[in-house]
């Protein structure tokens, strides 16, 4: 066993109890124990002599394991002392009996036994110290003829006052034991939920930090990829509208950039300390713009509203937004040249829906499988216990429809406004 391993052991608390427990027991076999068996080889001769020898010093050692094995020391504790008993292991001179000295660890097995043994053997422990108790002074009665009821009244009043204030101490030690066991697996769950919540916290920031990630960099690289491939093809015949393709690409990048600064500087500082205050999330009113800047790209994309607008929880303007913000990268990446997207956003009674429809290719337009939009806007409607329905729409294209809950509208508000036409500009 190398030193790594017995550093362990040794670190083990059953084992540490072990060892006290059999030092201790040693000590005592040194001491009380061959006193007792020097008193029972004075007192009498012959096998029954070295019997009773053995059996006293049987008894010490037997606590090496009170802790460890409680029941098991306590029965050979309790054994030894009735067969001593039995034998007449009692030392006699002319006018008193003597008791050997190791029947007082009785009384160690009983405290033992009731503080770490089970319930049934702490009331048979006791049953059985009380028993003894009652021997001893039938014993005495009778060896002292005609003071015999004084005698087997005091000595069974003095030994059962011992046997009851051990067993009495031994359950307040054993209720003290309990509920520092109790406070420290108390401590020990709170620390485990502590734990699973900092983890789960952490969980959490991340998938919200990979999110606000892919939603920002997916969408500027989106519309900077279309405005640069635009601007390519416009250099050679309109160098005009290639310096607005570059001048859209220079502004989408800084506005990127800006966003990215402040999600990392939050996962730095946890607030404003980088030197640069937090800018405000976007929100559903921000849709117009975000429509503006696809459309700069020469994308044909229209915006619809219809109903009532009103205040959203917290959090769920931006859930809006961000959807609203990946659907439209997924229709620039998958699409198609050429493309319309219409975007709809409708107020209902119940609830807000999102809905962004395209004429491109849909489903069969190619896709390597290593997106996690959908993935996003799922996790970030889940949040408001709203759903997300996506994929090819009838008569061609691809669409994707978000439904969040709102509280109920009063019967006043319940019918939504008229359809408006599609907006071609910011409104």
């Amino acid at each position: 066993m190398g030193r790594t391993g017995l550093r362990a052991r040794l670190r083990d608390p059953a084992l540490r109890r072990a060892t006290v427990d059999s030092l201790i027991a040693l000590g005592l076999v040194l001491v009380v124990g061959l006193m007792s068996a020097g008193v029972a080889l004075q007192a009498a001769a012959g096998p029954s002599a070295v019997v009773v020898a053995a059996v006293v010093i049987a008894m010490p050692a037997a606590l090496a394991w009170r802790r460890t094995h409680p029941v098991a020391s306590a029965v050979t504790v309790y054994l030894c002392a009735l067969l001593h008993l039995v034998l007449g292991v009692v030392a006699f001179s002319s006018d008193q009996m003597v008791i050997v000295p190791t029947d007082v660890l009785v009384l160690v097995a009983l405290y033992s036994v009731t503080v770490y043994g089970p319930p049934w053997a702490r009331r048979a422990a006791l049953a059985g110290a009380l028993l003894g108790a009652l021997l001893l002074a039938v014993v005495t009665a009778t060896w002292f003829g005609g003071a015999s009821l004084w005698n087997f009244l005091a000595t069974l009043l003095g030994v059962a006052g011992m046997v009851l204030a051990t067993w009495g101490y031994a359950q307040f030690r054993r209720g003290r034991i309990e509920r520092l066991e109790s406070l420290l697996e108390r401590a020990r769950r709170l620390e485990i939920e502590r734990d699973q919540q900092a983890q789960l916290a952490t969980a959490a920031e991340r998938a919200r930090i990979a999110r606000e990630m892919h939603d920002v960099v997916a969408h500027t690289l989106s519309v900077v990829i279309a405005q640069a491939d635009g601007g390519r093809y416009a250099a050679r015949t309109d160098p005009v509208a290639a310096e607005r393709a570059l001048t859209t690409i220079a502004e989408m990048g800084r506005d990127a950039l800006a966003d990215i600064r402040r999600i990392l500087g939050v996962l730095r500082d946890g607030d404003a300390q980088a030197g640069t205050a937090l800018l405000p999330q976007p929100v559903d009113a921000d849709l117009d713009a975000l429509v503006g800047q696809i459309r700069t790209s020469g994308v044909a994309v229209s915006l619809v509203r219809m109903g009532e607008a009103r205040p959203l929880p917290p959090g769920a303007g931006l859930t809006i937004y961000r959807v609203c913000q990946e659907a439209l990268t997924n229709a620039l990446k998958h699409a198609g040249p050429g493309a319309r997207i219409t975007v709809l956003l409708q107020w209902l009674p119940g609830a807000l829906t999102l809905q962004v429809d395209d004429d491109g290719r849909g489903a069969a337009a190619p896709s390597d499988g290593k997106g996690q939009g959908l993935v996003g806007m799922r996790e970030r409607a889940a949040l408001f216990g709203g759903t997300v329905q996506a994929g090819p729409r009838p008569g061609g294209g691809y669409r994707v429809r978000v439904q969040l809950p709102l509280p109920e509208l009063g019967a006043a508000s319940a019918v939504p406004a008229p359809l408006s036409p599609p907006t071609q500009g910011a409104r």
